[in-house]
């Protein structure tokens, strides 16, 4: 598929333009401490007492990341030129890309505490990003979900990340797949796991999917060196419209993954699912029929909590979140809100969830929940992602 001239120069140029965004700090706790009255564009030295928080959001007519405490409070900002979507977090070395919305066609790299400057990584033109990527656990490789649209193929966009230098990108791995989305780094530390969605799509059409009747999602494991596919599994044939999209990994090693369905709504396939190396095939999940249902054939984020025992998933068009024990996959119980989809875990059993409508709030299976900020001039994009310390399985 041929892109025009004139069109792909629109698509690379209006990556340059930059909105200002404004602040508005949460006014309560995300770790149940007191709250802290930080100022919004000042960042504190992270003493590693407590979690950091990192999301996306449109802010009136801006566009923002910002990095919260915490205690709730919004110790910086980073201005964004478009919608944001999710993050690469290098915990140790306290940073981070924020990287654009699917068709994304910026990524920046920020430090958490503003020591040093804001920087755009190099894409190039017949490229764009799904929204997601993971550094290597040294810090010195980031890898991103992008795709190489001209030939309708999935790719891992590999970075140069060697702290204290720019960022370049050094080569690229195939996915082996069509739309990679979301990628994490496997507790081994040298294993890549990619959700690739199956679905073909081009900038010029926006997310109009181009391939219904042959999508063939897949959970692929490529060596991290090499890029070899080291393990692969796919749906079954009759679920080939489910789009594999967001991961979690639990405390056993094993992956969870939440789908979104492109077939009709009358349907109500399995969301999410269950994946341990080795196995020939994943173990799916569908729930009660009444949380199915009110799911809508759509999963938004999966995360983990911080033991690794409950994972949570996100349904922004169904308005709902849904716990699930990591062990047996039984449902434990829900939580409602509107256009929620952002999904984090909150260190003490619960979740940190974010909401379009400009909502954060704290909930969990014990079904309790404590909203702890409103603002409706902010609209919180799809994911909120945890920093520490620890393994990726805590990430959300």
């Amino acid at each position: 598929m041929t892109v025009p001239t004139e069109r792909r120069r629109f698509l690379v140029a209006g990556a340059a333009l930059l909105a200002a965004p404004a602040v508005h700090a949460a006014a309560r706790t995300l770790a149940g401490a007191a709250p802290t009255g930080a100022a919004p564009n000042a960042a504190e030295p992270h003493t590693g007492a407590g979690p950091q928080y990192l999301a996306a959001r449109k802010h009136g007519d801006s566009f923002e990341a910002v990095v919260l405490d915490a205690q709730g409070g919004i110790a910086r900002k980073i201005d964004l030129e478009a919608r944001g979507h999710s993050f690469a977090i290098d915990a140790p070395r306290q940073r981070a890309v924020v990287f654009g919305r699917q068709a994304g066609f910026f990524a920046t790299a920020f430090d958490l505490q503003g020591r040093q400057p804001d920087a755009a990584l190099p894409l190039p033109p017949d490229r764009h990003y799904f929204g997601h990527g993971v550094y290597r656990d040294d810090g010195h490789l980031l890898f991103a979900t992008e795709n190489d649209f001209e030939a309708g193929r999935g790719v891992l966009g590999v970075y140069d990340a060697s702290p204290g230098g720019a960022y370049r990108r050094v080569g690229e791995f195939d996915s082996a797949g069509v739309g990679p989305h979301e990628v994490l780094l496997m507790p081994d530390g040298r294993t890549l796991c990619v959700a690739n969605g199956g679905i073909l799509t081009h900038p010029d059409y926006g997310k109009l999917e181009l391939n219904l009747d042959t999508m063939a999602p897949s959970l692929v494991y490529l060596d991290l060196a090499s890029g070899t596919v080291v393990d692969r599994v796919a749906l079954p044939a009759h679920l080939h419209r489910l789009s594999i999209r967001h991961l979690a990994i639990a405390a056993d090693g094993a992956v969870w993954f939440g789908m979104q369905y492109s077939g009709p709504t009358t349907d109500q396939p399995p969301l999410l699912g269950r994946h341990r190396r080795g196995q020939s095939s994943a173990e799916l999940f569908s729930g009660p029929p009444e949380v199915l249902r009110r799911l809508r054939n759509y999963v938004g984020s999966v995360a983990v909590d911080a033991a690794g025992k409950v994972v949570a998933t996100s349904s922004p068009v169904g308005g709902l979140v849904v716990y699930w024990d990591a062990d047996n996959g039984a449902c434990l119980g829900t939580t409602t809100i509107a256009d929620g989809c952002g999904v984090a875990p909150a260190g003490d059993g619960s979740f940190v969830l974010s909401s379009g409508e400009g909502v954060l709030q704290k909930s969990g299976p014990d079904l309790s929940t404590t909203e702890f900020d409103r603002d409706p001039s902010a609209a919180w994009d799809n994911h909120f992602r945890r920093v520490d310390s620890k393994k990726a399985y805590i990430a959300g």
